[in-house]
């Protein structure tokens, strides 16, 4: 019997280069999973794991100089979202182009008075967030100042804007994350009139 390799050439390891493969593979299929994942979707409706719990306890010092008729805006509590009204709590900052993008949606939901509004004004400077919304104009009956970014750690946001729906009891239904636009806004309204709507048995 002939050999189809000359003296003294070595076999290709093959069994060696399936194993050194199988960790390739699994690696390119977990990674085609996880971008799946990432990209599918809609990227406002990221899961959060506050949807369903009572809102983190907090105290927020008001944005000083900030008025509404001639008095100070105060800033706001936990223990406020709790006291049978539907909230939304928008995280917002001056520095944020995306929040000047959505404001006029707020202040389209404010004009409507679907549920009272809180700001949570997060690492800004106060001279800035008081010329946004000077020059925007303010849709919060309240707004709280986050100088740490401590409580929104708190609430899990990613980034801002993100808007929370608070239920009369003070307990987060639904979280969008990014700019508020027509359709965000048709699904916040939805989510306020859920929110609204006493649940069987209570």
């Amino acid at each position: 019997m002939v050999s189809s390799s000359e003296p003294g050439e070595a076999r290709p390891p093959r069994r060696r280069t399936a194993l050194v493969a199988i960790p390739l593979v699994i690696f390119a299929l977990l990674a085609g999973l996880f971008y799946v994942q990432l990209f599918s979707g809609d990227p406002s409706t990221i899961p959060s794991a506050l949807i369903g719990r009572p809102a983190p306890a907090f105290a927020l010092e008001p944005l000083e100089g900030l008025q509404e008729n001639g008095q100070p805006l105060p800033g706001f509590s936990s223990t406020e979202l709790a006291e049978g009204e539907v909230s939304v709590v928008n995280i917002w900052a001056s520095w944020c182009g995306p929040c000047r993008q959505e404001h006029p949606y707020l202040m389209e939901l404010a004009r409507h008075g679907q549920a009272r509004m809180y700001g949570l004004n997060y690492k800004d400077k106060r001279e800035n967030a008081l010329r946004f919304l000077g020059q925007l104009g303010n849709p919060y009956e309240s707004v709280g100042v986050d100088d740490s970014g401590r409580v929104a750690i708190d609430w899990g946001v990613y980034g801002v804007p993100e808007t929370f729906v608070v239920d009369g009891a003070g307990v987060i239904r639904y979280k969008h994350i990014g700019p508020l636009d027509p359709d965000g806004l048709v699904k916040l309204r939805e989510k306020i009139a859920e929110a609204a709507t006493p649940k069987p048995g209570s």
